[in-house]
């Protein structure tokens, strides 16, 4: 593994999806930083995998992996860390009344500091008011979510306004996570 050069926040919760987080997860680890799963509480968290199949018109969900949360909301101090990714699946529904998380995410769009968010992921800085006027991604289904507080949907699986990087699904992580990468190693070269 390759020496850590900073550590970077991704978000989770009960039912994440799985591939939205996993992928970005160990892509932090290639590229020297150190991934670090933060939610409501410090312990275990059942994440999904989603999908619309064949003949369906609603996302299918199942079980996937499980992860652990490394700290609460509460114990994170944002100024430690280079960046942080909202990761998708039906956790951002249920988690984004946090007061801890929304402050933190208000502080990593003020301080503009590297920002990711996938799918239901926009669902936590639409709550935070931080998408007004803001080019997003997310799955189509949040596109609602992101307009009515301000934001201006994009149909593309990577949308960089900023600070901030995003995707709609998994399907575009190759597209979305590396320009986030890029730009966490930029805040760790200015930080050395």
């Amino acid at each position: 593994m390759p020496e850590m050069i900073g550590k970077a926040l991704i978000v989770v919760g009960d039912a994440t999806e799985t591939v939205d987080t996993l992928y970005p997860f160990y892509r932090l680890q290639e590229a020297g930083i150190q991934p670090v799963v933060i939610a409501p509480e410090k312990r275990l968290y059942q994440m999904v995998m989603h999908e619309v199949r064949p003949g369906w018109t609603i996302t299918r969900e199942w079980e996937g992996y499980q992860i652990q949360a490394d700290l609460a909301f509460s114990e994170v101090n944002p100024e430690e860390y280079l960046g942080i990714l909202f990761s998708g699946g039906r956790a951002p529904e249920y988690i984004r009344e946090d007061p801890d998380l929304i402050s933190m995410t208000q502080w990593f769009f003020d301080e503009k500091k590297p920002i990711a968010s996938v799918c239901h992921g926009v669902e936590i800085p639409a709550r935070a008011d931080r998408v007004k006027g803001r080019r997003m991604a997310t799955v189509a289904k949040c596109q609602f979510d992101l307009e009515i507080c301000g934001g201006i949907f994009v149909n593309e699986p990577c949308v960089i306004d900023g600070n901030m990087v995003s995707g709609r699904t998994f399907h575009d992580n190759g597209s979305y996570v590396g320009p986030w990468i890029k730009m966490l190693e930029e805040e760790a070269a200015k930080r050395a």
